[in-house]
């Protein structure tokens, strides 16, 4: 089995390095960490797991509590995670909460329980699971919802990508611009609220009771969707808070027997891998989901590394990919 002092030769470091390296910590420089990370593969190397908790008290694992891995853009966050997490020499263990408060509680009670190295959490609104990890000092980072109470989050500036899909919407000549987005209160869904009304009234339009909240969901904005195109005044174009909601957007509009962009423009949050597939092909506002992980997990070991910095927001941008559900055809 390769030791620590096998990699430090491969890799032309002393050991203190190789250990500084695989732990995380930020004073390493970036080629210097490439290359131990390139000798610990080449050579099999694992750190020694119930060594390290004796020390530290803590196992090189990282709980990863998100909303729902079936979400594409949950998936690419994972992956994120997963790709510098391992690099640096830590496990990821993968829990879905269904955004529901009191099963986030009962993830982060294991991951305490279980010593865990450090929490990323996209977190369902309540502020006693980030209030139980301060109590424990577990160092977390959230995801794209800040934080109750504050703290270290990644999140993407939806309110001004929602604007610039709506003002979109509005330059290809849709006039009546509805909206799907999220539960009220949740930080994504109202940001996404805001910037669509913002952009209505950049564009001279008002909402006209086009708006409905609903679940992250195809189920849902299935509902949602139905209610607002049975109306006597349908929307002639719809922004839809994420992929997964777009799908039941979609299949409502089949069943009515409207086409996307000649009907009923659609524009939706998150660039899924199949929204190329359709036809016409699904507008998108594309979020960085991949960097999101990987700038919270470097945040995160940067934290479990010993950085007492002041707590730190992050924010990404996303960018429109307009496409064929948002092209009036005739």
């Amino acid at each position: 089995m390769a030791t620590i002092s096998d990699v430090a030769a491969r890799a032309g470091v002393s050991t203190a390095t190789v250990s500084r390296a695989l732990n995380g910590k930020s004073t390493v420089d970036p080629e210097l960490a490439a290359r131990v990370a390139a000798a610990a593969d080449e050579l099999g190397y694992r750190p020694n797991g119930p060594a390290r908790n004796l020390r530290k008290q803590e196992t090189a694992v990282l709980a990863l509590i998100i909303s729902d891995v079936e979400n594409p853009f949950f998936t690419a966050i994972s992956r994120g995670v997963e790709d510098v997490a391992h690099t640096a020499g830590y496990s990821v263990v993968l829990c879905n909460s269904d955004d529901d408060p009191a099963k986030e509680r009962e993830y982060l009670d294991v991951a305490l329980q279980e010593r865990v190295a450090g929490v990323l959490l996209s977190p369902t609104g309540r502020e006693e699971g980030a209030a139980l990890l301060r109590a424990h000092g577990t160092p977390v980072v959230a995801l794209d919802r800040p934080l109750p109470g504050g703290g270290d989050t990644v999140v993407v500036d939806s309110g001004n990508a929602a604007k610039s899909a709506t003002l979109h919407l509005a330059d290809q000549g849709y006039r009546r611009i509805g909206c799907l987005t999220g539960p009220s209160g949740m930080p994504t869904a109202d940001a996404r609220l805001d910037g669509y009304r913002d952009g209505l009234r950049t564009a001279g339009l008002t909402d006209a009771g086009l708006v409905r909240h609903t679940e992250f969901r195809a189920t849902g904005a299935r509902r949602a969707a139905r209610q607002l195109l049975d109306q006597d005044e349908p929307p002639d174009a719809l922004l839809v808070a994420n992929n997964a909601m777009a799908v039941g957007v979609l299949e409502t509009l089949g069943e009515l027997g409207l086409r996307a962009g000649r009907d009923v423009g659609v524009i939706a949050f998150d660039d899924a891998p199949w929204a190329t597939l359709l036809d016409p092909p699904l507008s998108v506002v594309s979020q960085p989901a991949y960097d999101m992980g990987s700038v919270g997990a470097q945040l995160l070991l940067r934290r479990i590394s010993g950085d007492q910095g002041e707590p730190t927001t992050r924010t990404l941008s996303a960018h429109l990919v307009a496409r064929g559900s948002t092209r009036r055809t005739t």
